[in-house]
């Protein structure tokens, strides 16, 4: 079975990192806008992580030239959530149709 394995550069929102959860930071756009509608009442909105840098430390093996991606990486979010690895290693697909 063939299984993917990550480098630091899998920080792709939306091919690699899905939207999960409910933003709670002010600093993201959406959830400041619906505050500020809610008369300052914390209204969160989904989650859209928006990634500028990639997975950190990075392991020591290179997978296509760049460091792999271990379980201890983390990924932050511009609006300032850090996103961690929670299930590490390959899930394969359930094939036998049930």
């Amino acid at each position: 079975m063939n299984m993917a394995i990550g480098n630091i550069m899998d920080n792709k929102p939306m091919v690699n990192i899905a939207p999960f959860g409910m933003c709670q930071s002010l600093a993201n756009p959406t959830v400041a806008a619906a505050t500020s509608a809610a008369m300052g009442v914390l209204t969160p909105q989904p989650c859209m992580p928006v990634i500028a840098a990639p997975w950190a430390p990075g392991g020591q093996a290179k997978i296509s030239n760049f460091p792999a991606l271990l379980d201890n990486c983390k990924c932050m979010c511009n609006w300032g959530g850090q996103i961690s690895v929670t299930m590490p290693g390959a899930i394969a697909p359930n094939t036998s149709g049930k």
